[in-house]
């Protein structure tokens, strides 16, 4: 459990492995006395790094007794400017694996302790630079995989969603404070009509709070990737359609029905939106052990899929089979875009009145009613609103389980108000939800959640 905030910690803060550039960490009180007396000029005298300014480089060696283990920048970070808010340096050494941990062995023989997982970004929480929201995007950032992701986990680092909760914290506390203040003075506060506004207040709260739990379920799929199946019976060019979008030869293709017989998966970008294909082999009847455990996957790739690119051959016309996966996937209410393809190849327009989804015209082979796909998806999933507002995505799960008994607290505000109960019973559940808005931020959150979150947390972060 980490819980020491007084000593001096160090880690190496970039990724393990051989590279050009690698940083060491050192954070706390004795950081840059440590850094000080190790590093020396290119004639071996003291470069005096206590008295070097803060936010400034300087070019040294680290030396070890009559040894110099390497050539290095150190940066110095004084308090209370700094990452984690207490003086820090970073070491910029050269980037083999032995030379970064004789250095950092060197930085723990005077007087630092190796940095847990997390402790730099826990540290910072802890000295108030940084809320938990901000803490947990901080690894939400590394993480990203799109340029959604990244640029709404940098601006919930930014402060976004420390704004809005406290905004809606600073709310209640108002309105619980007037309660308390007018049942202690009544002759000074009245209570008279006041349900009836403190109801309004509390449902503008509560269409609030449900739209950001509402957005979190597209925040997790723009975060993680748009879950896409690409289905239909075989040898109808989904393979080929999975090689197209992504643009290299994942799948095998042959003219042969029932060639993919388990699932090829692809993370693509289509348009800037991601995208986690899967071609999926066709779903039939088969006696073939192998393929029969294929199309089972199919059908559960279908159950868990976001969207489905559901894939009909427009050269043999609408079958019967298509039929039945049409009303497969529509039984499990997915969003469906439906791909008449080898249109290449196609004799005569087959009839598509059967299909109530969007339909396109597509070619795999040249790429006909490519940007029409593209336009679709973006449709569905990034509404001119996603596109162009500055709405945050909540995406943590932790955060989405608080908003979700704010609400519970809030909707028995409503009920005691409704069911003009006396107004000391309101405070109750006011500041239940006041409390879980607390625990979004890390202000009502006990330590041990605290060590749980932080440990999930890179080495050196």
């Amino acid at each position: 459990m980490i819980n020491n905030t007084d000593d001096t910690i160090a880690a190496i803060a970039t990724a393990p492995g051989n590279s050009g550039i690698g940083v060491i960490r050192i954070s706390g009180e004795k950081a840059i006395e440590i850094a000080d007396s190790i590093i020396v000029n290119k004639s071996g005298k003291k470069t005096d790094i206590i008295d070097q300014e803060s936010h400034t480089v300087k070019y040294g060696f680290v030396f070890d007794g009559n040894d110099t283990i390497d050539e290095v920048l150190v940066s110095v970070f004084k308090k209370p400017r700094s990452y984690t808010a207490e003086d820090v340096v970073e070491i910029s050494c050269h980037g083999g694996t032995y030379v970064l941990r004789r250095v950092l062995s060197l930085i723990t023989e005077r007087g630092a302790r190796p940095a847990e997982p997390g402790e730099f970004t826990k540290r910072a929480f802890m000295n108030g630079r940084i809320d938990l929201t901000e803490a947990e995007a901080v690894m939400d950032v590394i993480s990203s995989g799109n340029e959604f992701a990244r640029k709404n986990s940098l601006s919930i680092l930014k402060g976004a969603v420390h704004n809005k909760i406290v905004s809606m914290r600073d709310k209640i506390l108002h309105e619980t404070a007037f309660i308390e203040s007018a049942l202690d003075d009544p002759e000074h506060y009245s209570l008279e009509g006041y349900p009836e506004k403190l109801k309004e207040i509390i449902e503008e709260l509560i269409r609030s709070v449900r739209k950001m739990i509402s957005d979190s379920d597209t925040g997790r799929v723009l975060k993680e990737g748009i879950r896409t199946a690409i289905a239909g019976k075989p040898n109808v060019g989904k393979s080929s359609i999975l090689n197209l979008l992504s643009g290299e030869n994942k799948a095998i293709v042959t003219d042969i029905p029932g060639t993919t017989r388990d699932i090829v998966s692809s993370e693509v970008s289509l348009s800037g939106i991601p995208l986690i294909l899967f071609d999926t082999a066709g779903i039939r009847e088969t006696e073939d052990t192998v393929e029969k455990i294929g199309v089972e996957r199919s059908r559960e790739s279908i159950d868990l899929a976001d969207l489905i690119l559901f894939t009909i051959d427009s050269s043999e016309g609408i079958t019967e089979e298509d039929r039945e996966i049409y009303d497969l996937i529509k039984a499990n209410d997915k969003k469906c875009i439906i791909l008449k393809n080898k249109t290449d190849l196609q004799v005569e327009d087959p009839d598509t009145s059967y299909f109530t989804d969007p339909v396109i015209e597509f070619s795999a082979k040249t790429e006909k009613g490519l940007y029409e796909l593209k336009k679709k998806i973006e449709e569905y999933f990034l509404s001119g609103e996603i596109q162009n507002s500055e709405d945050i995505y909540i995406t943590n799960v932790r955060q989405i389980k608080e908003l979700k008994y704010t609400e519970d607290s809030l909707l028995l505000v409503i009920k005691s108000i409704e069911d003009k109960m006396t107004e000391d019973f309101f405070t109750v559940d006011l500041m239940d939800a006041y409390s879980h808005l607390g625990n979004i931020i890390g202000e009502d959150t006990d330590e041990d959640l605290f060590d749980r979150i932080f440990s999930e947390f890179c080495m050196g972060k």
